[in-house]
């Protein structure tokens, strides 16, 4: 059975930082470039960032610089830090393989208070 649970949300001020985490099953984390999503009210959804079985992350223009993807490939977890948040980056947050598979977790909400 395939899981992706995300969690680490929460309220936060602008200019503040989360850490967002992913557990992720082995069948979807391995051998695959895992992602982080994000959808926003009103919105659909969008890729953030992602990195590779082995490193080399990509991020999206309007977080580069201010987030940060990792992965334990040990643990089938991948992380998000967020830094220097703003309200636009208000939003669920989810985990997925990259391109995303069709299905995802419960996600994480990110509140960005200005």
């Amino acid at each position: 059975q395939v899981q992706l649970v995300e969690s680490g949300g929460g309220l936060v001020q602008a200019g503040g930082s989360l850490r967002l985490s992913c557990a992720a099953t082995g069948s979807i984390f391995r051998f695959n470039t895992m992602g982080w999503y994000r959808q926003a009210p009103g919105k659909q959804r969008e890729l953030v960032a992602r990195i590779g079985t082995v490193g080399y992350p990509d991020y999206a223009d309007s977080v580069k610089g201010r987030f940060t993807i990792s992965r334990d490939n040990a643990k089938n977890t991948v992380a998000l830090q967020m830094s220097d948040l703003k309200s636009e980056d208000t939003a669920v947050y989810y985990c997925n393989k990259y391109p995303a598979a069709n299905y995802w977790g419960q996600g994480t909400q990110v509140t960005v208070s200005s």
